[in-house]
């Protein structure tokens, strides 16, 4: 990846709007600025859209929807800022976290209202963090289905999709700003496409080893859990051109990945009253402080192994999630009758298995106190049969990235802005702050919906008042 700054020879085409990544912020990013007024095109590096978007749950964050209000929902932008906030301990930047929080309902609405995506506030259960039920999503909750409703609206659109365009390199002028992109075809070749302004829609660098060594050395030998694709070609750029990065260490992890399987569990069957177990049959942790610390808490059990517990209860509201659904599928989830054939299962003393159990069911009737700091007593304890599935900790993607300010305008040193270069979703610095224990449930998605229309209708602005 580098940047060209001498162009011997005129570009093939040319679009005002260009946008890298056609996931969800990149689709968001070329329909606010097809909507301003400008002609954009999309380049995606792979055949068929997918990336991170489609490999997540695809719930998106937002307080005091319309959609809220109609299914009786109580919640407002403040409480969700609010809990961004908390949940990052106070070293995210809260500037951003107000404004992200204050932007996403008119998100969410315009994505219903003008693009007729099929989201729905969600009631039925609630992340670790979501003070309120700030989740909503398309029928499915599945990545996928929330980026097809997507690609469909760019398509009624008539916005250019370029696939299979991966690319490699910017070209740049003197000032930093950015006249094309050049991108690489699967036989080879190149082709190039100039541009007024760019939109780098990439996400991060999760697929990066190197990199992951550099910024997360803890999760280096950790299963990655995210798209290929993600090799870190925003920062890259970004760096070269002199824009700032922050929070290069964040990153979304996930506790409860099954082996060998490699899907997850839909994290409900924790939030309802499951827990983990090590080898041993004893609980480490405060499962339910949130699914992306609950990953090296996982990895540093003996075998970087835990056993996820839960039961039918648990089990049928979880089942709601794609991915809970992909386990039970692939027979990653087992169901057995008895502490005994537990046990044995996990391959644990019986006897200290039966001590952790009866713990928490103790917890769950409030007649004693976790150690370890959760509460259990607001939901019942588990009872047979229970489910069980054997779990490692994974790395989903990554946080950290550019430095944008509300436009998602790249920022330099200075606090100045490059002339005509925008960032959001995984390629923009998150709201996670500085580790893992930051990442509430669904800001990936929210930074890249919200990110992704301001930086197009800024965009199309930027190339109107040039033209």
């Amino acid at each position: 990846m580098s940047i060209i700054t001498e162009v011997a020879e005129a570009f093939e085409v040319h679009f005002p709007v260009v946008v890298i990544g056609a996931g969800a912020c990149g689709c968001c990013a070329a329909l606010a600025a097809h909507e301003g007024g400008a002609d954009v095109v999309l380049l995606e590096r792979d055949n068929q859209p997918r990336g991170s978007t489609a490999l997540s749950g695809g719930q998106i964050p937002a307080g005091g929807t319309r959609l809220q209000d109609e299914a009786g929902i109580a919640d407002s932008a403040l409480l969700l800022a609010q809990d961004l906030i908390a949940k990052a301990k106070g070293q995210n930047d809260a500037e951003m976290a107000r404004h992200i929080a204050a932007e996403a309902a008119e998100t969410i609405e315009w994505l219903v209202d003008r693009h007729e995506v099929p989201l729905s506030a969600l009631s039925s259960f609630q992340y670790p963090g979501h003070s309120a039920p700030h989740m909503h999503a398309t029928p499915g909750l599945h990545g996928a289905e929330l980026l097809e409703a997507l690609l469909q609206a760019v398509a009624k659109g008539n916005i250019d999709i370029l696939t299979a365009a991966h690319a490699t390199d910017l070209y740049a002028d003197g000032s930093g700003g950015v006249t094309g992109v050049r991108f690489r075809r699967p036989d080879g070749r190149l082709e190039s496409v100039g541009c007024d302004a760019l939109i780098l829609a990439c996400n991060g660098y999760g697929g990066n080893p190197e990199m992951i060594k550099r910024y997360i050395p803890d999760m280096a030998d950790a299963h990655y859990h995210g798209h290929v694709g993600n090799q870190g070609d925003a920062v890259a750029w970004g760096l070269a051109l002199g824009a700032t990065v922050s929070d290069m260490g964040s990153y979304q992890g996930h506790g409860a990945v099954v082996t060998p399987h490699m899907v997850h569990l839909g994290w409900a069957c924790i939030t309802e009253g499951g827990y983990q177990v090590n080898q041993r049959g004893e609980r480490f942790s405060h499962e339910n402080e949130g699914y992306s610390e609950q990953a090296r808490k996982v990895l540093a059990q003996p075998g970087g192994l835990a056993w996820t517990v839960f039961d039918a209860r648990c089990h049928e509201v979880a089942m709601q999630l794609h991915s809970h659904r992909d386990a039970e599928a692939a027979g990653a989830i087992r169901r057995v009758q008895s502490l005994a054939e537990l046990a044995a299962y996990i391959g644990c003393p019986e006897d200290g298995l039966a001590t952790t159990m009866t713990d928490v069911e103790a917890m769950a009737r409030a007649e004693r106190r976790d150690p370890l700091g959760r509460d259990f007593s607001t939901h019942p304890p588990l009872t047979p049969p229970y489910y069980v599935a054997k779990v490692t900790g994974a790395l989903f993607h990554t946080q950290g990235g550019l430095d944008v300010d509300g436009e998602g305008r790249v920022m330099t040193a200075d606090g100045s802005v490059l002339p005509n270069l925008f960032a959001g979703g995984g390629a923009a610095r998150g709201l996670s702050g500085p580790a893992d224990w930051g990442y509430l449930s669904g800001s990936g998605l929210l930074m890249a919906t919200n990110l992704g229309r301001l930086a197009g209708t800024a965009a199309a602005r930027l190339v109107s008042a040039s033209a």
